[in-house]
């Protein structure tokens, strides 16, 4: 994927919530932010826009785990940690017990965290980087069974954080992609090689996955992607756009459009 093509219906620092009207269509709001250190400013508007919608309604209380994606400690492989940050510190705001927590392909989630930024800057929120471990057998509609970490599966809300990147086996990994991360760790690579060879077959289990787990909603940290490969050796690309929904699928539809890809190719 060549991200060649920006969003020219987002107005510059504007966000934009859709579609409005239909009640059984859940929000996509999106917003230009050109810089990381906008996102505190930017992120909370977007998610404020999608809260009056489960599952990001009503959250006090909440068990919620964030789980952004740090597949590897290059920074452009990972979610923003200013991204994160200002996740968190807006769940937080709504009385939500916030975990943060991936099952990184390569290394660990501390170690990941600590070499791109994230420990850092999670530590005014006094929030810890965890492993996404103590796998259970998840069964599947599509047949087969993924090991998920019982810490994703005893959530009463996953938010996904994800780094729009370009990927050499499904094309695009957006926020239901990054939910794959809750399969515990080297097992994740053995059921890449496994189902991957089918690209469908693998997509289908995808979208499983996300049916089967605890509910979840949608982060995309869009402010520079990684294109032309990925998930982890790509080209930064400047996109310059953050977003968020209460629907993983709607949101990732969403920037399918912006970046020109069809949905069913992806």
């Amino acid at each position: 994927m060549h991200a060649e093509k920006t969003p020219s219906s987002v107005p510059p620092g504007a966000a934009s919530a859709a579609p409005a009207g239909n009640s059984r269509c859940p929000t996509v709001a999106l917003a230009r932010c050109p810089k990381e250190d906008a996102a505190s400013a930017v992120l909370p508007r977007l998610l404020d826009a999608c809260a009056t919608e489960a599952p990001l309604r009503d959250l006090h209380g909440k068990h919620v785990l964030l789980k952004p994606n740090l597949v590897t400690a290059r920074p452009l492989a990972c979610t923003s940690p200013a991204v994160v940050a200002a996740a968190c510190r807006w769940l937080l705001d709504q009385g939500a017990r916030v975990r943060v927590a991936d099952s990184p392909g390569f290394g660990t989630a501390t170690a990941v965290a600590r070499k791109t930024g994230l420990t850092e800057a999670l530590a005014p929120l006094d929030i810890r980087v965890e492993a996404l471990d103590a796998p259970q057998r998840l069964p599947l509609d599509t047949g087969v069974d993924f090991p998920v970490s019982r810490l994703a599966l005893e959530s009463d809300l996953i938010l996904s954080a994800a780094r729009v990147k370009a990927h050499s086996q499904m094309r695009l990994t957006l926020s239901v992609k990054n939910l794959f991360g809750c399969v515990c760790g080297l097992r994740k690579a053995i059921i890449h090689t496994r189902q991957g060879q089918e690209p469908d077959f693998f997509a289908d289990c995808l979208a499983a996955l996300q049916a089967a787990l605890p509910p979840s909603a949608g982060l995309l940290d869009g402010i520079t992607a990684m294109h032309v490969t990925g998930p982890s050796n790509g080209s930064p690309y400047p996109l310059g756009l953050l977003g968020a929904s209460s629907s993983c699928v709607a949101l990732d539809e969403a920037f399918c459009t912006v970046l020109g890809c069809a949905t069913e190719d992806v």
